[in-house]
């Protein structure tokens, strides 16, 4: 039994960078304010955070700068899992999970979250048993979404076994693709929506990096990282075109791939918002996607 598809935003803020104090150095929570009032009044609609972003210092930011907006125009996604009783190791069972739901609606001083992600699988909860205990949570109209993120396909197919997952989270970008041959079918064909995190690939697909910033990104051997060096080089080519940046432009492609429910780029400071916001203005041509899809293609496989 397929889930009726949820519809979300194009392009949204993820807010790990706002009050993400235990993930990122020298974060400040002025700066972290600024970026959510500008990304709400730069026309983005969606604000994806989480737990672990900051130990929930992220949704009390978020909670404190919606007071201020008409709460039916925002989605609210937040994330959990981690266990602080039990040195943050993930805890999917149903009673903790029901808490946490409970615990972030104080936080984001809201009556409801639009989407809760169960943030990271454990070893032992049957996954359907975990989201059952969400879906009490959306009768309850605490929520309104259920989510998964960092699920294996095999640990989705269990979530989903009642047909209640309405969308997943994964990583997924032009440089790590592997998602298309293994969890997209599966979503699709379940009516599952999709929003992938590092859509920029921590920066590199911003195209302000050369082949002489290799050390930072390891995960890529030599041929791989000079292949996506040429190809930004290739997409500066369209950016140009429509007076964007090469970040613009990489995050054009995924709002107009169908199989992407919503992209979900990360801010530091206002100007960061700005420009992702640009993303939603900009209209490729079939020959530019097929051009920027073919540039990645040897990320596919």
């Amino acid at each position: 039994m397929a889930s009726e598809k949820i519809e979300v935003p194009a392009l949204g803020l993820g807010t790990n960078k706002v009050g993400g104090h235990n993930l990122f150095d020298n974060l400040k929570d002025e700066d972290g304010y600024a970026v959510v009032r500008k990304a709400l009044d730069s026309g983005i609609k969606l604000l994806d955070t989480a737990y672990m972003y900051g130990k929930g210092r992220s949704e009390e930011i978020i909670g404190d700068v919606i007071q201020d907006y008409d709460r039916s125009k925002i989605m609210i996604a937040t994330k959990s899992a981690q266990d602080p009783a039990n040195d943050f190791k993930p805890n999917n069972e149903p009673e903790f999970l029901k808490k946490t739901v409970d615990d972030a609606l104080k936080r984001l001083k809201t009556d409801y979250i639009d989407i809760f992600y169960i943030h990271f699988p454990d070893e032992t909860t049957p996954k359907y048993e975990s989201v059952a205990a969400l879906n009490e949570m959306k009768k309850a109209g605490k929520i309104r979404a259920i989510g998964v993120s960092n699920f294996s396909l095999d640990q989705i197919k269990e979530a989903n076994r009642d047909g209640l997952v309405n969308i997943v989270e994964d990583n997924y970008s032009l440089v790590h693709r592997d998602a298309e041959r293994t969890l997209l079918p599966y979503l699709e064909e379940q009516n599952i929506a999709f929003v992938p995190y590092f859509p920029l690939a921590s920066g590199l697909l911003t195209g302000k990096y050369s082949l002489s910033d290799h050390d930072k990104f390891k995960q890529f051997n030599d041929d791989e990282f000079k292949t996506i060096i040429d190809a930004l080089a290739e997409v500066k080519t369209i950016s140009d075109k429509h007076n964007a940046t090469i970040a613009q432009i990489i995050l054009a492609w995924y709002i107009a791939d169908p199989d992407i429910s919503t992209v979900i780029p990360g801010a530091r400071i206002e100007k960061q918002v700005v420009s992702n916001a640009g993303a939603m203005k900009i209209d490729l041509s079939d020959s530019e996607f097929e051009k920027i899809d073919e540039l990645f293609g040897g990320f596919k496989n």
